[in-house]
């Protein structure tokens, strides 16, 4: 059998920011990556948290492939027939150093994939794991078709599936209630026009989400991010709301109806859509995060549901970077000591405990379960788009003044047993 100190199974942004640690350290290391390239198989909308991140590998992020800092903030709240968005344009996101980029991640990963060559890891496109290999309880390799390749400690970065690691008994199957589906255009349009429809200096980014009647009141959202060239444009939707769904809509159809919405017509106007892809996404938070750490093995990026959606913020970028990072420290100790047991590879969790990944995961822990209220998609975006427009209308009627019309659209929408306990639920978020 072929034998190598580390494989890294997956090409993603967790496994390649680990496989860079390592090779910078001098550790033998062969990422495996399923997809032609580092990126094929990745469907992130795009944007990347770049301050928590950035005392990490600090020499790579000056040069780093970035489309655009985000300047300008935006939510949309769809009703049937009406939508109110909020915009908030600050100079502290992007003074100094930006604090977030949208990205394109085939060009980010491919970027990162030759730096982590170049520090004298293999990278290897093509290559689809079907199996870890384990011999007393503890992971000693993979197979891939007929090859066995053997390893002092295997770094599963396999993505949100968690194939190989359920199959292999390190954690549960994915479960339909913990996910969501994303589907995701990017459509190409000229620089100037994207820095006119966003209000936006020359070089400045955009980064918008959509909730509501986008996904037809299920659990879910949209999302638009502008790049240098283009933007991407995608929807988002439970995968258990969907399963239950009985009037025929298919998930796919989301998009295509969303970029039909009035709202949204103008803003695609004129663009050439260069890339479509489709992609699982955990939503389950800290609860679904399995076993990190065990003999020959650590979890890190999506398979380790390293992803946060905050409602207003939605992270996995900066989490996969920084897991990885962490994972590359676990193993170089693991080495020092010659241990490459669960209690020689320990340190990555406690590390990970210490740091943001898990922190704020733990203080989200209440997010998944809040965003199963269905009244989050239907009912709160019909009555700000009611509040709004009472304020807003004026007809052939004597009017009434202004805290009269809004204290009439307050008491019917937001006066009532349902919103007083959807309000106690939200305290803990």
């Amino acid at each position: 059998m072929e034998r190598v100190e580390c494989i890294v199974v997956g090409g993603g942004l967790a496994g390649l920011s680990a496989a860079y640690g390592l090779a910078e350290a001098g550790v033998e290391v062969m990422v495996l990556e399923r997809g032609d390239y580092s990126g094929a198989k990745n469907v992130t909308g795009g944007r990347l948290y770049l301050k928590p991140i950035r005392g990490i590998y600090p020499e790579l992020w000056d040069e780093a492939p970035f489309e655009r800092p985000v300047a300008r903030e935006l939510v949309t709240m769809m009703a049937e027939g009406a939508h109110t968005t909020v915009e908030i344009a600050s100079d502290r996101f992007t003074a100094g150093a930006p604090q977030s980029y949208t990205v394109l991640r085939a060009k980010l990963d491919q970027w990162l994939a030759e730096k982590v060559m170049e520090k004298g890891a293999m990278v290897v496109p093509n290559m689809k794991v079907d199996e870890l290999l384990r011999e007393d309880g503890r992971v000693i390799g993979i197979r891939a078709g007929e090859d066995e390749i053997g390893a002092d400690v295997v770094v599963v970065a396999e993505g949100v599936l968690r194939l190989l690691s359920s199959a292999a008994g390190l954690a549960t199957q994915p479960k339909a209630r913990h996910h969501a589906l994303g589907y995701k255009e990017v459509i190409e349009l000229p620089p100037g026009v994207i820095e006119d429809r966003w209000h936006l200096n020359p070089g400045e980014g955009a980064a918008q989400l959509f909730m509501g009647e986008c996904t037809k009141g299920m659990m879910g959202g949209a999302f638009l991010y502008t790049n240098r060239e283009s933007i991407s444009l995608g929807i988002v939707v439970g995968m258990e709301d969907m399963r239950r769904r009985r009037d025929g809509t298919e998930s796919w159809q989301l998009l295509d109806e969303f970029k039909e919405l009035p709202q949204i017509r103008p803003l695609v106007a004129g663009g050439t859509v260069a890339e479509y892809s489709a992609h699982a996404i955990p939503e389950g938070g800290i609860s679904q995060v399995p076993r990190l750490a065990g003999d020959g093995y650590l979890v890190t990026g999506d398979a380790a549901g390293f992803c946060l959606n905050a409602l207003v913020t939605v992270r996995g970028m900066d989490f996969a970077v920084a897991a990885g990072h962490l994972a590359a420290e676990a193993i170089k100790r693991a080495k020092a000591a010659g241990d490459f047991s669960a209690a020689g590879l320990a340190s990555y969790e406690g590390s990970l405990r210490s740091s943001f990944v898990l922190r704020d995961l733990e203080t989200a822990r209440t997010i998944p379960s809040f965003m199963e209220n269905p009244r989050l998609f239907t009912h709160y975006p019909r009555a700000v788009a009611r509040l709004l427009e009472s304020v807003y209308t004026v007809d052939e009627r004597p009017q009434d003044g202004l805290v009269k019309k809004a204290w009439k659209s307050v008491r019917r929408d937001f006066l009532n047993v349902a919103t007083v306990k959807d309000a106690w639920s939200a305290r803990r978020i």
